[in-house]
């Protein structure tokens, strides 16, 4: 993953509206939500959320999909683990530190432990 494009999906989710119907989006899963859902859990009107919609879609954090008369949208998880592994991709020295994302897991105590991660509840 280029910087370049890592940078234009970090923006687009650094809105919190855009923010709040990917989280949506990725909880919905592969089977994705339609457009009128979204904007009902997240209280958006439809202008706003279809704006939002078209940015996540522009910048390939979301697909959509006709489905009769509902557009569905889903969260592109390959485009996600993309991003999540160029992020993590230096943690601990290079060294994953859990498997399949190079991310270390905040709850693995050896994890913690090389990657210099706080204890839950504890001080910085």
């Amino acid at each position: 993953m280029e910087t370049l494009n890592a940078a234009e999906l970090l923006a687009a989710l650094g809105h919190e509206s855009r923010l709040s119907i990917y989280r949506a989006l990725v909880e919905a899963g592969p089977q994705g939500l339609h457009a009128g859902a979204i904007g009902e859990r997240l209280g958006l009107p439809a202008p706003t959320l279809s704006f939002h919609l078209a940015h996540l879609s522009r910048v390939g954090l979301a697909r959509r999909r006709q489905e009769g008369r509902f557009m569905i949208y889903a969260a592109d998880f390959p485009v996600m683990n993309d991003l999540l592994g160029f992020l993590t991709a230096n943690c601990c020295g290079g060294n994953p530190c859990m498997p399949g994302t190079g991310a270390a897991s905040p709850g693995d105590a050896r994890a913690r432990q090389a990657c210099e991660l706080p204890a839950e509840g504890g001080s910085s």
